[in-house]
Formats: C-alpha cells, sequence, structure tokens
C-alpha cells in the first residue's frame, strides 16, 4: 500500500494534468472487472440509434472545421487537426493497450471508445476556442454519441467517459481562445491623477 501511494504521489509531481488523466484512465480501464456478455441481438431501433450516433460523431469535427473556416480561424483550424489527431490516437492506442471485451462480445477493443473520441475531439475544440455558445450544444451532441454507443452494447459507460477526458484534457492543453481580428482591445487603469482608458489594435 505504501508503494502505491509513492507512486502516485511521483506521477502527480512528475507530470502534467494531461498525463496524469491518461494514466488514471489506462489504471481504471486495467483493472476493470468482467461483465457478462449480452449477446442478444440489436432491436431495429438501437440499430438507427447506433447509426445516427455514429454519424454525429463523424459530423462534430466537420462542423467545427466548417465554423473555423468560415471565422477565417486558421490558427483553430491546426489546433483542430492537432487535438483530433492526438485524441483519435491515444484512443486507438489505448485500446490496443488495454484489450477489454466489448459488452456484445464482439472483440477486445472496448476501452476507450473511438468514436466518441472523434465526437468530443471536436466539442472540446469548439468549446475551448469559440465559448460554452459552441461548445455546449457540441457538447450534448458527444453525450448522444456516447448514448448510442452504450445502447449499442459496443461500450461501457465509462469508455465513453474515458474519451471525453482524453479529448478535454488535450483540448486544454491545446486550444487556445478566438480572438476576433479587425478589433479593438480596450483596457482601463488607474493613476494618482484619474483614470486612462488605452486603446489597441488587433492585427
Amino acid at each position: 500500500m505504501v508503494a502505491r501511494v509513492s507512486w502516485v504521489h511521483l506521477v502527480l509531481k512528475s507530470f502534467r494534468p494531461a498525463s496524469v488523466l491518461i494514466l488514471i484512465l489506462i489504471s481504471v480501464g486495467g483493472q476493470a472487472e468482467a461483465f457478462t456478455v449480452n449477446l442478444t441481438p440489436l432491436s431495429s431501433t438501437e440499430k438507427n440509434i447506433e447509426t445516427l450516433g455514429t454519424g454525429v460523431a463523424i459530423a462534430l469535427p466537420i462542423a467545427a472545421a466548417g465554423i473555423a473556416w468560415y471565422k477565417d480561424d486558421r490558427i483553430g483550424l491546426a489546433q483542430l487537426a492537432v487535438e483530433g489527431l492526438l485524441t483519435v490516437g491515444t484512443a486507438y492506442a489505448l485500446k490496443n493497450i488495454v484489450r477489454e471485451e466489448r459488452p456484445d462480445g464482439s472483440d477486445y477493443q472496448s476501452f476507450p471508445s473511438e468514436t466518441t473520441a472523434v465526437a468530443a475531439s471536436g466539442s472540446s475544440f469548439l468549446w475551448g476556442r469559440y465559448g460554452w455558445e459552441y461548445g455546449l450544444p457540441a457538447s450534448a451532441l458527444t453525450e448522444f454519441v456516447a448514448y448510442s454507443r452504450v445502447q449499442a452494447r459496443q461500450h461501457r459507460w465509462y469508455d465513453t467517459l474515458a474519451s471525453s477526458a482524453i479529448a478535454a484534457g488535450y483540448g486544454y492543453v491545446l486550444t487556445t481562445p478566438f480572438k476576433k481580428r479587425y478589433n479593438l482591445d480596450t483596457s482601463l487603469s488607474a493613476s494618482p491623477d484619474g483614470a486612462y482608458v488605452h486603446l489597441s489594435y488587433a492585427w
């Protein structure tokens, strides 16, 4: 027990928050207990929800790229691309490390959810780059994608949560708030003789 606490303490001191998060997710996935495999075929409604969820997952990063393009935000496009590649790449790598069986028993790539990772990379970028007005609806759609994967018995709830956490971690590290071009920035400062308003032009 002492050795385990010391290891955790070392990790927390040595790594950045995103790295710690990924290590925790590996530990949770690796220690998860096996569940009973459910071989019951999906109903037509469940299949339709799964298909719709996959479509939404693909559409989210495409929509995020479209918004960045419309705003002439080339830096944002680059951040979206890097965040998406890292999020999906990490999810793919973890699938092959953890090797957790899917709830339907089809294979051993349940943890984490790669489909949810695709969706979460888009919603995390939108929230971090353009604010909650874009991020909140996108996050709600990501939650639907996660639900569609769980109800289709492709993943368990923590598989999808792990993917969202990975995307959030990369988004926090890589995504910066969007600054509108050709804008005036203002600031107010006080002095013994009064107050001054400073204006600056954003190139």
